[in-house]
């Protein structure tokens, strides 16, 4: 049997045959419910997607530098990821951190560290995505740079952008040393969202993240379950917290895969749009366009990345983004062509860039919404990706929730599954990748890599021995996060004082763990 990536049945030939009745009910028009098309009437003509390339390494100063490249070149967003010490919240100087300063991310441990990061950099105009993706770090990521904006002279209010602040990330995708417990994330989480829907009115708190969910081995189908079952969560919980529906619903988004099977990735993003708006206005009586539109970044998949012909991965992110495009996200990073070796350096930078703008200007994929919209192939697939995710979601809704779902190891049991299956397809090569386990003959030109500043340990290091050096009210202000922690009010407003007071990332780290408790990890 031929199958998409997800396993759904395809025919030789797509005929209307394949396509149940209703189509138009389903489908709808671009803009109108239920988004099925795209949440905007034209789509890229009205607004075209912003171009938010990933970038971060090194120390803040390095990383500033390539914001500016970005930005210089034609990014309109700024799309910032951490090193692994400061997405757990542990110091550079921490012994079990000091391997992974700087690599995979920029290391930031003080509020200084965000002053350099953001310098001469307008932002009241340019979005910032926060790519903290755990809570842990999260909440003292925004507390960083909300204090480090005003510090420059712009007010909370003017600020646009995105925190990644996702609890799966830390308790069942990116697993690390003392993680918290999946109701204690969960509730870091929904307290950067409730201070920032309150606080700074243009800021995304929540991005729930498919796209780290289908990089550890989900599917195209449990990606969406898992996106649909943690939005529906989150969006609960701040109206539980006497949020207005309307407003949380607008300010939930999303970031997604791009991945290689083509059609069932546009189908995917079409699916999911029609899933949310239907859920908004049957499951909270929600109407409003802005609250039902399910909003959304894209990112390239790495994992589909391979070390071996790395030019060749030039042609995969292009078409993941092309794919992307024709589904309607809102936002968009391709992958450098040398990811799988290495941070990516400037030359992969700026091709990744360049070739955003050809999809823009040269493909034409931008002057019509929807252009897929109709195809007998991809409204089966649509159809059926939406009935597939549904059952899961119901699933998850059975067990007692998404969260409830982590810490009885679901969750993680159903990650090993689908990741299992894929990886065996490629070994036993059922699913052919280039470089990987065909096309392996002929010259292997490799990229050169891209090596962070040798001296950025010593760089954070010292950094971290001047701030310490200059203050003086730690201990009370860390007092009072614990206390926030214990009583279960809002830990934000604490966070943001002991910000004030100089206190440190893996200070913050080791309050939270300490009031909110250590994990372990289920094990099947």
């Amino acid at each position: 049997m031929t199958a998409s990536a997800s396993g759904i049945p395809l025919p030789a030939v797509a005929g209307d045959d394949l396509v149940a009745p209703g189509l138009s009910d389903r489908v709808g028009r671009p803009g109108e419910f239920p988004y099925t098309r795209g949440i905007r009437p034209t789509m890229y003509r009205e607004r075209p997607w912003t171009i938010r390339q990933l970038a971060g390494f090194g120390t803040a100063q390095d990383t500033n530098a390539r914001y500016r490249m970005l930005l210089d070149n034609g990014s309109t967003g700024i799309n910032g990821v951490f090193d692994y010490p400061s997405l757990r919240a542990f110091d550079s100087d921490e012994p079990r951190a000091r391997a992974d300063v700087g690599r995979g991310g920029v290391a930031v441990d003080v509020r200084d560290d965000f002053d350099d990061l953001f310098k001469a950099i307008p932002l009241d105009s340019v979005s910032v995505s926060l790519v903290s993706s755990q809570p842990i770090g999260a909440v003292a990521h925004l507390a960083m740079y909300l204090r480090s904006a005003e510090r420059q002279g712009f007010a909370r209010t003017s600020l646009a952008g995105t925190s990644q602040n996702d609890f799966l990330m830390e308790t069942a995708i990116t697993i690390a040393p003392e993680a918290l417990p999946p109701a204690g994330s969960f509730r870091l989480a929904c307290d950067l969202a409730d201070f920032a829907l309150r606080e700074v009115p243009r800021w995304n708190p929540v991005s729930v993240s498919g796209y780290n969910y289908r990089e550890a081995g989900a599917d195209a189908t449990f990606e969406m379950a898992l996106c649909l079952a943690h939005g529906q969560a989150v969006a609960r919980e701040l109206i539980g917290r006497g949020h207005d529906p309307d407003r949380v619903l607008s300010r939930i988004s999303f970031f997604l895969n791009a991945h290689n099977d083509f059609f069932e990735e546009v189908a995917k993003y079409r699916a999911l749009r029609r899933m949310w708006a239907t859920w908004v206005r049957d499951e909270l009586g929600v109407t409003s366009p802005r609250a039902q539109a399910f909003r959304y970044h894209v990112q390239t998949s790495g994992v589909t990345n391979a070390a071996r012909h790395a030019h060749v991965n030039i042609a995969r992110s292009a078409l993941q983004g092309l794919a992307a495009v024709c589904g309607g996200t809102q936002s968009l990073h391709l992958n450098g062509y040398d990811e799988a070796v290495c941070i990516p350096s400037e030359h992969a930078a700026m091709t990744a860039l360049r070739t955003q703008y050809v999809l823009l200007h040269e493909t034409g994929v931008a002057k019509v919404a929807d252009p897929l919209g109709g195809s007998h192939l991809v409204e089966y697939l649509t159809d059926s990706l939406e009935a597939r995710a549904a059952e899961l979601v119901a699933v998850i809704d059975d067990i007692g929730g998404v969260v409830a779902a982590t810490e009885q190891g679901w969750v993680h049991a159903e990650l090993a599954r689908t990741a299992f299956a894929d990886q065996k397809a490629i070994e036993d090569g059922t699913s052919l990748v280039v470089g990987v386990n065909t096309q392996l003959e002929g010259d292997d030109e490799q990229p050169m890599l891209f090596e962070i500043p040798d001296d950025t340990l010593e760089r954070q290091v010292a950094r971290l021995e001047l701030v310490r050096s200059r203050r003086s009210e730690v201990g009370p202000a860390l007092k009072a996060v614990a206390q926030a922690c214990r009583d279960g009010v809002n830990v934000m407003p604490a966070v943001l004082a002991a910000v004030d007071a100089d206190v440190t990332l893996g200070e913050l780290g080791l309050v939270f763990r300490d009031e909110l408790g250590r994990w372990e990890f289920p094990l099947w």
